[in-house]
């Protein structure tokens, strides 16, 4: 007698197809080419750098894992901090971009008083004589934050005196706490600007116009209607005059704020040039969207922070996403259509809404550390700058390891998204997040 095998139920067949195309979506590709070999498929290379203020050593460690594994970028974009590291790296030749990071980072991680150097050399060998590792960091990135607070640091930014609330002096003195004349002497010491404007590499740093409140780009290359600008340190400064903290930057007689303050992420920049290229994305991120809920004042501003800074990148990339299917959609459809039934007026109307090219996007997001509270942005302790570097290694590497990652996604796909901390292997599709 012959047993028949009952046939699984519609909805449990369909969840089973379900899962087994999820687990191919993100099962590693034992074929998959190094990472560099599939770099080399796409046109444009470019890494994307959220603001953050002292958490952008995150940003130089990803830079020196791409770097050692000869993925070198095409384009650097950037707001804020990340404007700066931008400009770290595209105002110099690649040989030289971890050194004049790292000097950069070291330099303004010490806070602007006599000998500063030598008390941080100190602390840092006390530090590492104490056996409780995050507890010590935690004491260092209190100390850091208190310095800036009250000094300044080296080569960024000095308190004014007397300060705004007095009403007295320059519309810049009256309107923030900081001077940060010293950051324009130290931008022309460690960039070349000559090199940017050459154009080697593309160069993008948003801001936003105070007076109008709309948001700009400053970008080496030409764009539609605009002659490309010929960028000075006052364009990376402005993209950082985060308010009220730093003044307003003027440039041509309009004045800027910190870009962060309606977008804090280049990524719709980056990904609506035209025209378009089968783009590699670096997304780096240093705000966090998701986390626990406060228990606490101190919290409540940690978490405030994250959100409002994480500026919805999850969210931006799903829109992105969905609009780049819509355009290869309609690409394939008007192939599909024989010449005659579309006439070149309607075609003339549909081309700027067509497209074949792809975009992979790889997301590297810091994970804020036991030890950081609120005022993590502003710690500029020479020892947290450190291991914000060591995180942001630790995190290019892990997502070498996933050569999958890199490979360009197919034509019909568009848009692949990938992060070695969501799922460990990683994800091709962009899913909404506030």
């Amino acid at each position: 007698m012959t047993t028949r095998k009952r046939a699984a139920k519609p909805s449990v067949a369909r969840e089973k197809a379900s899962t087994a195309r999820r687990a191919a979506k993100i099962a590693p590709h034992a074929k998959a080419p190094p990472p560099l070999e599939s770099a080399r498929k796409y046109a444009t290379i470019a890494l994307m750098l959220q603001g953050g203020g002292a958490l952008g050593s995150y940003q130089c460690g990803v830079y020196e894992g791409l770097h050692k594994a000869g993925i070198l970028p095409n384009w650097f974009a950037g707001i804020s901090i990340g404007a700066i590291n931008a400009a770290l790296l595209a105002g110099n030749s690649p040989e030289r971009r971890l050194e004049r990071l790292r000097a950069f980072w070291e330099r303004i991680s010490i806070p602007a008083v006599p000998f500063g150097h030598q008390l941080f050399q100190w602390q840092e060998a006390l530090r590492q004589k104490l056996p409780l590792d995050n507890s010590t960091l935690a004491l260092a990135n209190v100390q850091g934050a208190l310095a800036a607070l009250l000094f300044g640091q080296s080569g960024f930014f000095v308190p004014r005196f007397p300060p705004p609330y007095v009403g007295v002096g320059h519309v810049e003195s009256s309107t923030s706490f900081y001077d940060t004349t010293p950051l324009k002497f130290t931008l022309e010491e460690f960039v070349d600007f000559d090199r940017i404007n050459a154009g080697d590499v593309r160069f993008s740093v948003g801001a936003v116009n105070v007076r109008n409140g709309n948001f700009i780009y400053f970008d080496n290359f030409d764009k539609p209607g605009e002659p490309k600008t010929r960028i000075r340190a006052e364009h990376v400064m402005a993209s950082g005059a985060l308010p009220p903290a730093f003044a307003a930057v003027e440039i041509d007689g309009e004045h800027y704020w910190d870009g962060g303050l309606v977008s804090n992420t280049p990524l719709d920049h980056v990904l609506s040039q035209t025209p378009r290229r089968d783009s590699l994305v670096f997304q780096v991120d240093l705000w966090r969207a998701q986390g626990m809920l406060p228990r606490n004042v101190m919290e409540v501003l940690e978490r405030q922070k994250d959100i409002q800074f994480s500026s919805r990148t999850r969210y931006g990339t799903d829109v992105v996403k969905r609009r780049q299917d819509l355009r290869t959609t309609l690409y394939a459809l008007l192939k599909e259509i024989p010449p005659g039934h579309v006439t070149e007026e309607m075609r003339a109307e549909l081309a700027p809404w067509l497209s074949d090219r792809v975009y992979n996007i790889i997301q590297l997001i810091y994970k804020t550390k036991p030890f950081e509270e609120q005022y993590k942005d502003y710690a500029f302790a020479p020892s947290t700058m450190a291991e914000h570097w060591r995180a942001g290694l630790a995190d290019m590497h892990n997502t070498l390891a996933h050569p999958q990652f890199f490979e360009p996604p197919s034509r019909r796909d568009g848009v692949v998204t990938h992060d070695v901390h969501r799922h460990g292997r990683g994800s091709q599709e962009a899913k909404p997040h506030s």
